[in-house]
């Protein structure tokens, strides 16, 4: 059963969508698609990836039910800015998972902890999770070839745990059925392809990653709680301050320096104060 539908504000900007049951992974049928010459503008959805994959290519364990979802754009900006794409889905992630989940008190999980807004059970987690109720409800990846004219082609990959999350995980996670939500795929796609189109516009080819990045840390999981980051095996423990001007995590260490984070694992809570 493949009957995803894009939502109307994305059929309105002119996306086009190809649906699967079943996949490998969504993001190499995008980058196949790219260099074979698709321009972009174009989902590929999936109830279910046989060999997904998440950052630094770990294996991204997906239950049939869960959605699998990746955009294929190729952006008129400078190279640089293109990074900054991935601040674009976990905003549009938040926007159509928080119009999914109800309203209520959040739950703070060990590894997490709730918005600033202080009433969305959502809350984005540097640099690319989205939480609810503090446990991982979602992971965004992104992915980047250059093609021959110069330009790079972006795979956006953004995975929901609908039906069930993974097990035996170092971290708490969770699914909208867990939650008492739910839903079906289909549903969470339609609103995500058009949460995307809103967030899209808004970061406007670079031009507007300010308000985007202003709208993330509204929902920034852990900002002014204590936060560790490992980086080839070091961690470094501080205090979550805020993401910068081009997102980076900004980090106030235990001796006083504020450092600027470009990649890293980040635990916050019971979790970062742990020392073993």
């Amino acid at each position: 059963m493949n009957d995803f539908s894009l939502g109307p504000k994305a059929r309105a900007a002119g996306y086009r969508l190809r649906g699967f049951d079943s996949v490998g992974s969504t993001n190499t049928e995008a980058l196949e698609a790219a260099a074979a010459g698709d321009p972009g503008g174009i989902w590929f959805a999936a109830r279910q990836q046989l060999s997904g994959r998440g950052r630094r290519g770990r294996q991204w364990e997906s239950a049939y039910g869960n959605l699998a979802a990746t955009l294929l754009i190729v952006p008129d900006c400078d190279p640089t800015l293109s990074a900054t794409l991935g601040f674009v889905a976990g905003v549009s992630l938040n926007r159509a998972l928080s119009s999914i989940l109800p309203q209520g008190l959040v739950r703070i999980g060990i590894d997490g902890a709730n918005g600033q807004d202080g009433r969305s059970r959502i809350a984005l987690k540097w640099p690319n999770d989205v939480l609810a109720d503090g446990a991982k409800l979602a992971g965004i990846l992104l992915e980047a070839n250059k093609l021959p004219d110069g330009r790079q082609a972006i795979a956006i990959g953004l995975g929901v745990n609908v039906v069930a999350a993974p097990q035996g995980l170092p971290y708490p996670a969770t699914s909208l059925n867990d939650l008492g939500v739910p839903r079906d795929a289909s549903e969470v796609f339609e609103a995500l392809s058009d949460s995307w189109t809103e967030t899209f516009g808004l970061w406007n080819d670079g031009r507007g990653i300010g308000d985007v990045l202003k709208q993330w840390r509204a929902s920034a999981a852990g900002i002014g709680a204590p936060v560790a980051v490992t980086q080839n095996g070091d961690v470094l423990r501080g205090i979550f301050e805020s993401i910068d001007d081009v997102g980076r995590l900004i980090v106030r260490a235990e001796d006083d320096r504020r450092i600027a984070i470009t990649a890293g694992d980040v635990h916050f809570g019971a979790t970062a104060s742990a020392r073993s």
